[in-house]
């Protein structure tokens, strides 16, 4: 009933005129269907009678009532359908402001939430069909009530129908549920099929599958998950069509022997060729509206279901946390950095991991300077990168920006004076303009801001794409797109960090991946100068994280991360003088390139 009522209300706020338009016409195909069946009664009776006038009357109205049921049933489809689609994008929006209505992305990275969230998107996908199922449950139930009353007249036998239609109804519901439990069973396997089919059809994956000769090999696993995922649902499926089944065969047999009655009393002259016609029609609707109601039962249960996992996807995506000593009021960034940025006994474990992967981490990245961070795969260097971003809370210590702990700050304002190029960054799918500019959103179209952010990022991408700024990127566009390369991308992404002009906080994380190892440290070279310019403006940090250490050597500082904690701190040559991890790691990188 909650699910219902929410329904209601989603649907009115959208369009209350083509609502009301949308219930006083299921209302009338609900009344002018019984009254069909008793205007075909009397016009039975009237032909049995030779009355020739009264049965043409009655004619007539039977034909008014056809009419009226298809039309109105015809135009209440037409208004519900335009609210049912305004539903769906609304409870879309609603999905997206949910997802992103937190800063925090455990709810991204963790399998078991990523798995509601795909599950969610998929059912509020059919959530317009549950409006269709409320307003036609509505007309049916309007519809029922008359059947019932008109049946209960027209002869005693037929007062059971109505009671053995709830038989259908609660087998349905049976049914519905053995299919939910279905499609969660197979909610892993559907997944990963999906992500082997969305691998096999894409561009990027399409010349490696090749070489490798694994599109075979990945279709076999593709049909394997669907086949497991086939298999859960034959399961759900077969046992909900025992269900139904069931429920109609009662029903279906109350419905002869009713029918056989009211035959058996005709015959004998106790109610008339009239009656056993409306007896006929009465009990086909009813035995329609029944089934139509078990559908319309289950698509109600499924659009319930619908908007309490987007409710579970609520409660699952995590509240900012406030520590107990915060400020009535959150703290405003500095103007300036004077200080720095200092990590205090910082531990840190994601969501749903055994083990630490940041354990006391101890340092001060100080005001203006530029600090690389280095280490093996896995070692935590993007993690740390996540806590400065405030993407996660550390488990126990603090972060401190000038002295004044990250999560004191308003995060609004801290965010808006920081800028990253991520290694899993964004492709939008807008002009390439648009792409960079949205970096600093309130000069999103000012070409000189964007070619000198291009600039900064060394990149003359835009020189390259057909149409310059003004190239459409991608292929969701309607008149088509330009698909862009991994490393245009990469350099767009690179460009869009570098829009806005006073950072207290630059991040590039793995920014030159798609890039050798030269043009990565001559970009590198260009970003020191940057940052020296983000320096001087706010006394900006700037954090470089790479895996190769040959392009970090002009940073003030480089961290060495690995084993859950700093390994090292220093300068290049601090580091090399100590011949520690460092020391070793760049000498057999060195060599590599030798």
């Amino acid at each position: 009933m909650t699910a219902i009522m929410t329904l209601l209300r989603l649907a009115w706020r959208q369009d209350r005129r083509k609502m009301s338009v949308a219930v006083a016409l299921m209302a009338g195909n609900a009344v002018a269907v019984p009254f069909g069946a008793v205007a075909l009664r009397n016009l039975t009776d009237a032909a049995a009678a030779g009355r020739a006038e009264a049965a043409a009357g009655w004619g007539l109205a039977v034909a008014v009532a056809a009419i009226a049921a298809l039309t109105c049933a015809h135009f209440a489809h037409i208004a519900y359908f335009e609210v049912a689609e305004l539903v769906v994008l609304t409870t879309d929006e609603q999905l997206i402001e949910v997802s992103n209505g937190t800063p925090y992305l455990d709810h991204h990275e963790r399998p078991d939430h990523a798995d509601r969230m795909a599950l969610v998107q998929d059912e509020l996908q059919r959530i317009g069909e549950g409006l269709q199922a409320l307003l036609t449950g509505g007309s049916l139930a309007v519809g029922l009530l008359l059947t019932t009353a008109l049946l209960t007249m027209a002869h005693p036998a037929l007062v059971a129908l109505p009671l053995l239609a709830a038989l259908p109804l609660l087998a349905g519901r049976r049914a519905q549920a053995a299919l939910d439990r279905a499609r969660e069973d197979s909610t892993v396997d559907t997944r990963q099929a999906r992500h082997l089919f969305d691998l096999t059809t894409d561009a990027a994956s399409a010349k490696e599958l090749r070489l490798l000769g694994l599109v075979e090999h990945l279709q076999e696993r593709y049909a394997l998950h669907w086949r497991r995922a086939t298999a859960r649902l034959w399961r759900g499926e077969l046992t909900a069509g025992l269900w139904r089944a069931a429920g109609q065969a009662v029903f279906a047999l109350g419905y002869v022997v009713a029918l056989v009655l009211v035959v058996r009393d005709a015959v004998r002259g106790d109610v008339g060729v009239g009656t056993v016609v409306l007896a006929i029609v009465l009990a086909s609707q009813l035995n329609h509206q029944v089934a139509a109601a078990a559908t319309i039962t289950q698509q109600l249960v499924r659009s319930g279901r619908s908007l309490r996992r987007l409710d579970e996807v609520r409660d699952l995506v995590s509240a900012p946390v406030t520590p107990p000593d915060a400020p009535v009021t959150p703290v405003s960034p500095p103007v300036r950095l004077r200080e720095g940025i200092r990590l205090r006994h910082v531990t840190f474990t994601y969501p749903g991991a055994a083990e630490p992967v940041l354990r006391d981490v101890d340092l001060v990245l100080p005001a203006g300077s530029t600090v690389a961070i280095v280490g093996e795969n896995g070692a935590g260097k993007t993690t740390l990168v996540k806590l400065l971003n405030r993407f996660y809370e550390p488990d126990r210590g603090a972060i401190l920006v000038d002295g004044v702990d990250l999560r004191h700050l308003d995060l609004a304002a801290w965010r808006a004076r920081t800028t990253a190029a991520f290694q899993d960054y964004a492709r939008p799918e807008l002009t390439a303009r648009l792409a960079v500019g949205v970096g600093d959103l309130p000069r999103a179209t000012d070409d000189d801001a964007v070619r000198n952010a291009l600039a900064r990022a060394q990149s003359a991408v835009a020189d390259r794409l057909p149409y310059g700024l003004d190239t459409r990127l991608g292929r969701s566009h309607a008149d088509g797109g330009v698909d862009a390369s991994g490393g245009q991308w990469q350099q767009l992404a690179l460009g869009r960090a570098m829009m806005r002009d006073a950072p207290l906080l630059m991040v590039l994380d793995e920014p030159a991946s798609a890039l050798d190892a030269e043009a990565e440290h001559r970009l590198f070279e260009r970003y020191v100068d940057g940052a020296a310019r983000v320096a001087a403006d706010s006394g900006g940090v700037t954090v470089f994280v790479s895996h190769r250490f040959s392009t970090v050597r002009a940073a003030d500082l480089i961290i060495v991360v690995g084993d859950g904690g700093v390994r090292e701190v220093g300068t290049h040559d601090d580091l090399v003088r100590l011949d520690g991890l460092y020391a070793a790691l760049y000498g057999t990188q060195a060599a590599a390139y030798r």
